[in-house]
C-alpha cells in the first residue's frame, strides 16, 4: 500500500482545489491511500531563525511529507501566481538545508480555477519550483481545470463531486502514473546525482 499526501494550496473552506483532491481516492489504484494534509493555515511565515527549533505545525508538515511515498499538490491561481500560503509551505518543506523531506518524492501537480486558463500560470510556477527542489513530477496530461465551478456537483458527496468525464480520465491517468513512479523509485533515481555530490563533499 502506497501512502500519498495531498496538499491543497487554498485555505478556503469551499476551495475548488480541495474538492478536487477529496475526489481522488475513488479514482486511484486500489493499493494507493491518499491523505489530505490539514494545517497549512497553522504554518508561520517562513523564518530561517526558527529552523533549529521549529514550531509544531512545521514539524507536522515535515513528518507528513517524510512518511509519504508520493505527493499530490493542487494550486489555485491568485493574480497570475501561486498562492503565498502554498509557497510558504514549500519553503518550510525545503528545509533544513541538506535534510529536507522533499527531494526524491514523486508528485502530481494540478490546478483549478473559475477562470478560463485553469490556473496554468500558478501550476507552471509550481512545476518549476519542484524541479529546483528535486521532486520528480509525473508526466502525462497537464491537468489545469478551467471554469472548475461548472465541473463540480456541490450537492454530491465529496468523492463524487467531480463530474467532468474528461478531467476524471486525465486524473486517473496521472494517478496510475504516480503509482508507477513510486513503484519504480523514479524520484530516488532523480536525486542520485545529488547524493553522489553530497558524498563527494563529505569525503
Amino acid at each position: 500500500m502506497s501512502r500519498v499526501l495531498a496538499i491543497s494550496g487554498s485555505l478556503r473552506a469551499a476551495s475548488f482545489n480541495t474538492q478536487m483532491l477529496q475526489g481522488l481516492q475513488t479514482l486511484a489504484p486500489q493499493d494507493m491511500h491518499i491523505e489530505l494534509f490539514k494545517g497549512l493555515d497553522e504554518l508561520p511565515h517562513f523564518n530561517e531563525d526558527l529552523e533549529t527549533d521549529p514550531p509544531a505545525a512545521v514539524r507536522r508538515l515535515w513528518q507528513a511529507i517524510a512518511e509519504a511515498d508520493g505527493l499530490i499538490v493542487a494550486t489555485p491561481e491568485y493574480n497570475g501566481a501561486m498562492p503565498g500560503v502554498l509557497k510558504n509551505a514549500l519553503d518550510w518543506a525545503s528545509r533544513p538545508y541538506g535534510a529536507s523531506p522533499l527531494p526524491g518524492h514523486a508528485a502530481i501537480v494540478l490546478s483549478a480555477s473559475p477562470g478560463v486558463f485553469g490556473g496554468i500560470r500558478a501550476q507552471s510556477q509550481l512545476r518549476e519550483l519542484f524541479a529546483l527542489l528535486n521532486v520528480y513530477v509525473v508526466g502525462g496530461p497537464q491537468v489545469a481545470v478551467p471554469e472548475v465551478h461548472t465541473r463540480l456537483d456541490h450537492e454530491a458527496e465529496p468523492d463524487e463531486r467531480l463530474t467532468d468525464p474528461t478531467t476524471r480520465a486525465m486524473l486517473i491517468s496521472l494517478l496510475y502514473g504516480l503509482a508507477e513512479a513510486i513503484d519504480h523509485q523514479a524520484g530516488g533515481r532523480l536525486i542520485q546525482p545529488l547524493h553522489h555530490w553530497q558524498s563527494q563533499l563529505a569525503g
